[in-house]
């Protein structure tokens, strides 16, 4: 297993990414970007991609906090979301560089990509995909799902899914019919799982950290929304070897 840092330039700001990838298997094979939570690139998102890398992908974390970052301070990580909310443009364009980054990996098959995203890193692939990026699948987990421009949905070229769990107050039914008027709309391959007795931050062992009542680690809903994207990846991709 072959790790390192990347660094790299995107809106405005040093990046320093995560790549992780087997250079003992041969060939070219597909490549994921990965959208960190809000806190930054962190301990957590860095065992994704070396867990994608022993399945046969190549995985590139990206780093939209700047610095390679990780930071508890809750107040400065909503506002930063907030303002990638408010310019979705931006977050789109830090994407696009963070892909190029993959894209360029001599082990990437480039015709295959995929990004996957946590909470704010879920919104970020969304947008990333609706800004009309080569890639042949999207997944959001615990992501939000509005968006600033839906009409832009019809540029989405690749499969979408989105893992969402039913008692996420920061995801409210509402939100998720918005979404999927916004696939219906723009025709798009896509599936939004509900898993029950999940919150927001299921994915994530240290969200009972947190201590906030939005937010807790649920082992079922992440070893099931993991399958679901494996499975995903599968139709996509083919078999990785």
């Amino acid at each position: 297993m072959h790790t390192q840092s990347i660094e790299y330039h995107a809106d405005g700001a040093r990046r320093v990414g995560y790549l992780a990838v087997d250079r003992g298997r041969s060939g070219r094979r597909p490549g994921v970007l990965i959208a960190h939570e809000a806190g930054g690139l962190s301990e957590v998102v860095k065992q994704r991609a070396e867990l994608l890398a022993e399945l046969g992908y190549v995985a590139f974390a990206l780093d939209y906090v700047g610095d390679g970052q990780v930071t508890a301070d809750m107040e400065k990580n909503m506002a930063r979301v907030a303002m990638y909310r408010a310019e979705p443009e931006r977050i789109r364009a830090l994407c696009r560089a963070s892909l190029e980054v993959l894209r360029a990996q001599p082990e990437v098959d480039p015709a295959r990509l995929a990004g996957i995203g946590y909470c704010f890193g879920g919104t970020a692939v969304l947008e990333l995909a609706r800004d009309g990026a080569d890639v042949a699948c999207t997944v959001g987990f615990h992501s939000g799902l509005a968006t600033r421009r839906p009409d832009d949905a019809h540029q989405i070229k690749g499969k979408v899914l989105v893992c969402i769990g039913a008692e996420d107050p920061m995801i409210q039914p509402e939100e998720r019919l918005a979404f999927e008027r916004e696939m219906r709309a723009g025709k798009v391959d896509w599936r939004v799982y509900v898993f029950g007795n999940a919150v927001h931050g299921f994915t994530n062992p240290a969200a009972d950290s947190f201590r906030h009542p939005a937010l807790a680690y649920h082992r079922p809903t992440h070893e099931r929304s993991w399958r679901a994207m494996r499975d995903l990846f599968d139709e996509a991709f083919g078999p990785v070897a």
